[in-house]
């Protein structure tokens, strides 16, 4: 057996379809997902603000980064095993395309929705706490998403699948959203009034 073949036989296994172990695993891709698009939709964020690009291009300019860094923290651990691009490239579209989308649909809904977020500059807390709320609440919308298409072996089940999943922070990576979401609503209970 090739250590290609031995490797994704240790790891493969079956995923779950239904409850407490579905909702972890769950919990785990969103987060997984979230975090790419946070880091994305931060940069691009970022780099339209500080470009003095108008509202649109700036939102557009973030959703390109959110799916570019997405795709990317899915891809890292397939580039490392040894896997050739063209069979990262299908893995990582159906591994992370609909959470991504769900996540952006709803983290820009809500920038959009916030008075004075888009035009908040960067040295702006409201820019800051409208970014953290958004991408958290997007996180938790998109959660049901997620669980739903693992059941049904979609979404992150295909990168569970491919045996080559990589070790993830999730823990780490849950209490920075935790710290994100706290800091979001505080931001825009303040601004409220």
């Amino acid at each position: 057996m090739d250590a290609h073949a031995e490797h994704s036989h240790h790891h493969h296994h079956e995923l779950p379809t239904e409850g407490r172990e579905l909702s972890i695993l769950a919990f785990s891709a969103t987060l997984h997902c979230l975090t790419g698009c946070a880091i994305g939709e931060v940069v691009g964020m970022v780099v339209g603000t500080a470009l003095g690009l108008s509202n649109w291009p700036t939102v557009g300019l973030a959703v390109v980064f959110a799916f570019i860094f997405g795709y990317s923290l899915t891809s890292l651990p397939l580039l490392r095993a040894g896997l050739a691009l063209g069979a990262i490239l299908p893995i990582a579209l159906a591994t992370d395309t609909v959470s991504i989308a769900v996540m952006e649909v709803v983290d820009n809904a809500i920038i959009v929705g916030v008075p004075g977020a888009l035009d908040a500059g960067l040295g702006d807390i409201l820019f800051w706490g409208s970014l953290a709320f958004s991408l958290v609440v997007a996180g938790v919308v998109a959660l049901p998403v997620n669980r739903w298409m693992i059941a049904r072996g979609r979404g992150h089940a295909v990168l569970h699948q491919s045996g080559h999943h990589g070790e993830f922070p999730t823990a780490l990576v849950a209490v920075v959203a935790a710290a994100a979401a706290v800091f979001g609503t505080v931001v825009l209970i303040l601004e409220a009034f």
